[in-house]
């Protein structure tokens, strides 16, 4: 594939999933200041800055895997996008726990799958893709932890 499109593809993917997880996650900052959260799980703040590493690193995965032709893994990484944008719409938006521990437990299972294919094409971009899968599998295991009193679903 071409340097622009590829770029295009890269960059169009990950913005796309982002700005659809932010129309979710609208509610985020009021929802998430009312559950019932563990010990460890991390300040509101924290969440924009991670979110903006992992979403770069994605594109440039997205973008090397593009280069190679790398078909397998760019399915993946598209049905993956489109798992993390509905995530925050089913947490925060509908607020029902159980749909979205079961959408971001499938993300986890795609994006494994996408940094295990990867990683036959491009080791950096398997590379790129390893710290969004640990903060994939740590946003399960805050999903699962959490209650939210004000929900309509509950546990």
């Amino acid at each position: 594939m071409r340097t622009a499109q590829s770029a295009v593809l890269a960059a169009g993917g990950s913005a796309a999933a982002a700005a659809i997880g932010g129309f979710g996650a609208r509610r985020a900052p009021q929802v998430y200041g009312r559950l019932d959260k563990p010990a460890w799980a991390p300040p509101a703040g924290a969440f924009g800055p991670v979110w903006t590493g992992l979403y770069t690193a994605m594109g440039v995965a997205a973008f090397r895997l593009a280069q190679r032709s790398a078909r397998a893994a760019l399915c993946l990484h598209a049905a993956q996008l489109a798992l993390n944008a509905a995530w925050p719409l089913a947490f925060f938006s509908a607020r029902d726990k159980r749909v979205s521990l079961g959408v971001i437990v499938a993300l986890d299972v795609l994006v494994a799958a996408e940094v295990a294919v990867a990683a036959r094409e491009d080791a950096v971009a398997a590379g790129l893709l390893t710290p969004y899968l640990a903060w994939c599998l740590f946003a399960t295991a805050l999903n699962a932890a959490v209650s939210d009193p004000a929900a309509t679903q509950r546990e």
